[in-house]
């Protein structure tokens, strides 16, 4: 339990946005034209030679300025000029990062299209699909899985996509979708979180009938 309470503790701790300053306030005139999702202001700047993955003050290009807002015209523009969908900032959120843990569904198949790093990893050391597991992103977590992303990749936290999404989740339909499309996809059921507890063992503590089902019929202890 100490490493369970440490886990939430630092993803708390991570929540907290940074204090703004003056370098963290630094944009280009292309992160400012991809947060209003102006695609002709894109292009133009574009064609005057705007660097198309320079960084504000945050270490953010513009597509990830337009991913932040989920501005799709934005982000699609960048793209097929050739905007880097893995590039990170400060806090390790890339574009293709960030779209999977935020269910930014379009971008993120856009990202997929567009060479997004299957294993790249945000700075709790977690693949897209971990995230996008926790918050109920169904849609998402299918495309990922469906990408070929690793089911049984493990975070700093010691837990995998399925972990996270009953750990962090509220056990409702959309988690319940996400563990049984974890489990048709061979996430290994019986991988423990650090402290040894199962994802069984986590979905009882919790009340996770249903969640709790299906794992005991894939086979869980």
């Amino acid at each position: 339990m100490r490493r369970l309470f440490f886990a939430f503790a630092l993803l708390a701790l991570a929540s907290v946005p940074a204090i703004a300053s003056g370098e963290t306030m630094r944009t280009t005139p292309l992160h400012a034209a991809a947060a209003a999702d102006d695609v002709d202001a894109i292009g133009r700047l574009l064609s005057q030679g705007a660097a198309i993955d320079a960084r504000d003050g945050t270490g953010a290009t513009p597509l990830l300025v337009a991913t932040h807002e989920n501005k799709i015209a934005a982000a699609k523009a960048l793209i097929a000029a050739g905007a880097n969908v893995n590039a990170k900032d400060n806090i390790e959120d890339s574009p293709y990062l960030y779209a999977g843990a935020r269910g930014h569904l379009e971008i993120l198949k856009l990202a997929l299209a567009h060479g997004a790093d299957l294993k790249s990893v945000n700075r709790y050391g977690g693949t897209a699909l971990i995230p996008a597991s926790e918050r109920g992103h169904v849609e998402t977590v299918h495309t990922l899985i469906e990408a070929g992303v690793d089911v049984d990749h493990v975070n700093k936290l010691g837990w995998t996509a399925l972990l996270e999404a009953i750990i962090l989740g509220d056990g409702g339909e959309r988690h319940r979708q996400i563990v049984e499309l974890l489990i048709k996809a061979g996430a290994d059921v019986d991988l423990a979180d650090g402290d040894g507890v199962t994802p069984l063992r986590h979905a009882r503590d919790r009340g996770f009938k249903e969640i709790e089902k299906l794992l005991a019929a894939a086979g869980a202890s």
